[in-house]
């Protein structure tokens, strides 16, 4: 489990395909089962394993928006862990702008969970001392600096076009 800078907040994390680890991550959170998290990756390539194929025309339109401050919902891939995707049969994916988490996506090798590091219904939190404070030694916290960014990013459903955040 890691705390690490975004573009907007510092983000927590774990691999996507470590259930353990999302049972600890939405725990911590004290956030529901069925609202399912946000996968980030430094390209398209460490994602491919959490959605199934995209067509053409699918990848024309994340190709314009990524990488950077959006979210796509795409259809999972068989093997995505049920906890990742919630009640949902699509995962919520982006390929973030945001350089040290790139990096930091880039030197462990695959995509990781990214959630607001805060309490469900709380504000996310901003600094690794912030971050520090409120988890201890439950979360290893990374130094960073978060972006310029005010708001989460925009959550896009790619099938329909709707923006749901």
């Amino acid at each position: 489990m890691i705390a690490y800078a975004t573009e907007s907040c510092f983000g927590l994390g774990c691999d996507p395909f470590d259930v353990r680890a999302i049972r600890r991550l939405l725990a911590i959170k004290a956030r529901p089962n069925h609202k399912g998290l946000i996968v980030i990756a430094a390209n398209l390539e460490q994602l491919r394993p959490l959605i199934r194929p995209l067509t053409p025309a699918q990848l024309a339109v994340v190709n314009r928006y990524w990488p950077g401050p959006y979210t796509f919902l795409l259809p999972a891939a068989p093997r995505v862990p049920a906890l990742l995707r919630g009640r949902h049969d699509k995962i919520a994916v982006r390929v973030t702008a945001h350089g040290e988490a790139a990096a930091l996506c880039l030197a462990l090798g695959h995509a990781i969970v990214s959630t607001s590091a805060n309490r469900a219904g709380q504000r996310s939190l901003k600094t690794a001392r912030g971050c520090r404070q409120a988890f201890g030694a439950r979360v290893l916290t990374l130094q960073g600096r978060i972006g310029k960014r005010r708001k989460p990013s925009t959550i896009i459903d790619l099938d329909t076009g709707r923006v749901l955040r």
